[in-house]
């Protein structure tokens, strides 16, 4: 699943990515089965970073309108204990945050030591859709792009593990999932008017997505380019990059009381 990864300086042409690629897997049973050992494990390790206290683990879901940014959340992250677990969505800023420089409300939701944070959207925004509707000049993209790259390696050195996820969709698969909720009156809610405008500017956002992989990819905060036509697979790679991240890290539970743990036990038996 590594061969996902954008290594530092690496100049990125989507096209070299398949969006429909499953690598090995002929179907969605085998995968489901894998994601499903990885969650039980992804528990167990999430547990332990909790128990631990020190570090925190960061999540970023990139991805154009139907990507599967909440349907990765509720598959992959839907077992693990909500109380070290935090999600945060990046909507249009308020008045408030426009106020503040673009990076002030993401570090407001950056986790805390024992969490995991998950971003559904995230900052990266800030150099996408401004960027495709001309809100920010090239100049002032360049110059996000090495403030996010200090920001990343500043939570890095305080023990945070990012992980930056393009769930990459092709534009076919995005029209039929776009169809798919106007077929399903339940579905409905999830669709936009905006979502027809911004299938118009499908070449910008790649060439914006390219931009974005190639500057911003580094040893402290990698991108994957996750092929997201297909939900399972993109599931199971989320799941496999998270759970090799924290095997990795090795969280093990931090005890701060100097107490006699034996005698303890003993006068709980006793009891």
């Amino acid at each position: 699943m590594n061969r996902y990864r954008i290594e530092p300086h690496a100049a990125v042409d989507l096209k070299a990515f398949d969006p429909a690629d499953t690598d090995d897997y002929k179907d969605g049973a085998e995968s489901a089965e894998r994601t499903e050992r990885l969650k039980h494990r992804l528990e167990k390790l999430q547990e332990r970073l909790y128990a631990e206290g020190e570090r925190s683990v960061l999540v970023v879901l990139q991805g154009i309108d139907t990507a599967g940014k909440d349907g990765t959340i509720r598959h992959v992250m839907g077992g693990i204990n909500p109380q070290g677990c935090m999600v945060s969505s990046f909507k249009p800023p308020t008045p408030v945050e426009q106020a503040h420089d673009f990076l002030w409300r993401a570090h407001a939701a950056c986790p805390p030591a024992g969490n995991i944070g998950i971003f559904n959207r995230s900052y990266y925004e800030d150099v996408l859709v401004t960027r495709v509707h001309d809100q920010i000049t090239d100049a002032m993209v360049h110059e996000r792009f090495a403030q996010i790259v200090w920001f990343e390696k500043t939570l890095a050195a305080r023990g945070v593990r990012i992980l930056k996820f393009l769930l990459h969709l092709s534009e076919a698969e995005q029209k039929k999932r776009l169809l798919a909720r106007l077929d399903d009156p339940e579905k409905r809610w999830k669709f936009s008017p905006q979502d027809l405008v911004d299938r118009g500017y499908w070449k910008a956002y790649q060439r914006a997505f390219e931009d974005m992989l190639t500057a911003t990819s580094t040893a402290d905060a990698p991108w994957f380019v996750v092929p997201a036509d297909h939900k399972w697979f993109r599931n199971l790679v989320v799941a496999d990059r998270l759970v090799h991240a924290l095997e990795d890290m090795d969280p093990h539970p931090v005890t701060r009381l100097a107490l006699d743990w034996d005698a303890l036990r003993r006068s709980l038996e006793e009891a």
